[in-house]
């Protein structure tokens, strides 16, 4: 695989203010109610359909944690047998063998670590990783799950970036529970073909 054939997708779920944690990094503002009745049905069948197409995940230390938190609190650990990258510093445990520490330049792991080997590459977080790779020009789609609610203040989705990021509206999807989600290609000044990082 040639990393022109790889994709790289920042995935993040946030509120309609632009948040994805609390200041103090809890979520569980996630667990909101609501109910869309025009909306699509999120069928679990589906759902499990697409994640089988993603290849492996990257993350910074603290969505690792979170990661954690949830698996210890009964919640399971949300991304299977796949493998898992956490950009790192910290000494943090380990909990299976898919979880995989780096610490080092982001450009060349995914560059020449990650695109040569994984077709769908997803970032889940946090917000200073995904904006990184958005200055550095890493990402090919943004993928942006906003839930129905309000938080005021906390960590924002996109962390410091330096200047605008031009993007094409790729997909829009509401569904029953009130959740919007939204598809973004990366607009890549040295590669206007927007199609390239279409599924």
């Amino acid at each position: 695989m040639t990393p022109t054939d790889s994709r790289v997708t920042i995935h993040m779920a946030a509120s309609l203010d632009g948040f994805i944690a609390r200041k103090d990094g809890r979520v569980d503002w996630m667990e909101v109610a609501d109910e869309f009745a025009s909306g699509e049905t999120m069928d679990p069948q589906s759902v499990q359909d697409f994640l089988r197409t993603i290849d492996c995940y990257v993350m910074g230390s603290r969505t690792y944690e979170i990661a954690l938190d949830f698996e210890a609190k009964g919640f399971g650990w949300a991304y299977g047998d796949k493998p898992v990258f956490v950009l790192t510093t910290r000494k943090l445990p380990r909990n299976r063998g898919t979880v995989e520490f780096h610490s080092g330049d982001l450009t060349q792991f995914v560059n020449e670590r990650l695109r040569p080997a994984f077709r769908n590459i997803w970032l889940v977080g946090g917000s200073s990783v995904c904006g990184e790779c958005l200055r550095r020009g890493l990402a090919d789609e943004v993928r942006y799950s906003i839930l129905p609610i309000l938080l005021g203040e906390g960590l924002p989705f996109f962390d410091r970036l330096d200047g605008d990021v031009a993007l094409h509206l790729q997909e829009v999807k509401a569904y029953k529970n009130g959740t919007l989600a939204l598809r973004y290609v990366v607009r890549h000044e040295e590669q206007p073909d927007i199609g390239r990082a279409s599924c």
